[in-house]
């Protein structure tokens, strides 16, 4: 498996990479193939400061 050192992980699978006061946001290999087909994705938080663990935007998927 590849982990990029760039990268910070979550225990739910998210990951961040951080340049400046900027973060973009993805999910692993692993919660994509756990997830299967993504159809609905809300970021209602961009642009906004956000603390540790806040709540950022929601997934939807057809497994879940």
């Amino acid at each position: 498996m590849n982990f990029p050192e760039n990268l910070k992980y979550t225990k739910e699978h998210e990951w961040v990479a951080v340049e400046g006061n900027v973060a973009t946001i993805g999910v692993t290999d692993f919660a994509q193939r756990e997830l299967g087909d993504i159809v609905y994705i809300d970021v209602e938080t961009m642009d906004e400061d956000l603390a540790q663990e806040d709540v950022f935007g929601t997934v939807e998927a057809v497994k879940t």
